[in-house]
């Protein structure tokens, strides 16, 4: 199931992507008897995990079985504004050199342990949201990255049993500012400027995604690709980063990780061909089952 966020007079709904558009589940809902154990956001619909799902589900197919509740809680998708599909996540935690050729073309030794930062709140942006390039950098970097989102509370899981506690997956633009980013030894100061983790189309569930670590990953700068991957290259797989992660904190319902990036970022050319985003620039990130996530970068 690929789940939305969107604003309807600056609240979020939760919506269900369907061919014809999306459903706006609030709407529905409530024109519908018997749908008062369907979850109304997204949080609420992580939170409830498989049973959610269900509820969700059943309102799909009755929505599809009456007209007049298809005519109106239908939305076309070009019509709507997208929230970030994950939308106040309590952690945000991030692996850095995680894909073994981008570790190899920035001249990076093959990490022992995954690499972990974080970012956040003010990071999150949308789908189609413009993004402000900080005045403060002249170095801002894209990077496609496969988010995972958890489902249930993990606490020392073992690698095994670690994708039974994702909810989803999702695309994510780790925007980096290398020049602030390489001006200490941690990274924080670059990764965290506002809107720098623009999230989303859509948060699709896992049972829809399949195996994490076998998804074509691109990411596309004014129609040109720049990076073109499989998350087959990651270092430290997905059942392995939510065990490590789970080893050290406790991860909650609604939390991110996102999982690294491939080569083909700027950092990794030669310092005379480094170009680095500017205004105008258009990004988009697709990953394999999970759509394409788009943004305009502009003046701060």
């Amino acid at each position: 199931m690929k789940l939305v966020t969107f604003r309807v007079n600056g609240d979020n709904r939760l919506g269900i992507k369907i061919d014809r558009g999306i459903i706006d589940v609030n709407t529905a809902a409530s024109l519908l008897p018997d749908m008062n154990r369907v979850p109304l956001d997204i949080h609420a619909a992580i939170e409830t995990g498989q049973s959610g799902v269900q509820e969700l589900e059943r309102l799909k197919r009755a929505v599809g079985e009456n007209k007049e509740v298809q005519a109106q809680s239908i939305v076309p998708e070009d019509e709507i504004s997208y929230a970030p599909c994950v939308t106040h996540p309590s952690k945000i935690i991030c692996v850095g050199l995680n894909y073994r050729r981008h570790a190899e073309e920035t001249n990076a030794a093959i990490p022992e342990y995954p690499i972990l930062f974080n970012k956040f709140n003010n990071t999150l942006a949308a789908h189609g949201e413009d993004i402000p390039l900080p005045s403060v950098s002249s170095e801002v970097d894209y990077e496609a990255e496969l988010v995972i989102v958890i489902g249930k509370e993990a606490k020392y899981v073992a690698q095994a049993d670690a994708l039974d506690y994702v909810y989803g997956y999702c695309n994510v633009n780790d925007l980096s500012a290398r020049d602030l980013q390489m001006r200490t030894p941690q990274w924080l100061l670059g990764k965290s400027c506002d809107k720098f983790s623009p999230l989303g189309p859509y948060l699709v569930t896992a049972d829809e995604v399949g195996d994490p670590n076998s998804l074509d990953i691109r990411c596309i700068v004014n129609g040109e690709t720049k990076q073109s991957s499989n998350t087959s290259d990651m270092i430290f797989h997905c059942d392995e980063i939510v065990s490590y992660i789970s080893q050290h904190m406790t991860l909650l319902p609604g939390d991110i990780i996102l999982t690294g990036t491939p080569e083909g970022v700027v950092l990794g050319l030669p310092k005379e061909d480094r170009v680095y985003l500017k205004p105008g620039d258009t990004v988009t990130i697709e990953i394999e089952k999970l759509g394409s996530l788009t943004n305009q970068m502009v003046s701060e």
